[in-house]
């Protein structure tokens, strides 16, 4: 599995939200944000630069590689 860096993770969220803008009063991120906000936070508060795919749960490695697949059409 690749390493994704902290700048890729965050490169992935605004791209899902560009295809997906919040929702609702509360601007509910969707899916794929949603699920790739969390490990992009984790690696905010452990300080940490970047982290291996295989690392990601399920929703959020399918965001991933969604994202990889859709960015380099």
């Amino acid at each position: 599995m690749s390493n994704i860096s902290i700048h890729e993770l965050e490169s992935a969220i605004n791209y899902w939200r560009a295809r997906s803008p919040a929702t609702g009063d509360e601007l509910r991120l969707g899916k794929e944000a949603s699920a790739l906000s969390k490990p992009y936070a984790l690696l905010i508060v452990t300080h940490q630069h970047a982290m291996l795919e295989d690392e990601l749960d399920a929703v959020a490695r399918n965001a991933w590689q969604a994202y990889i697949q859709l960015k380099n059409l």
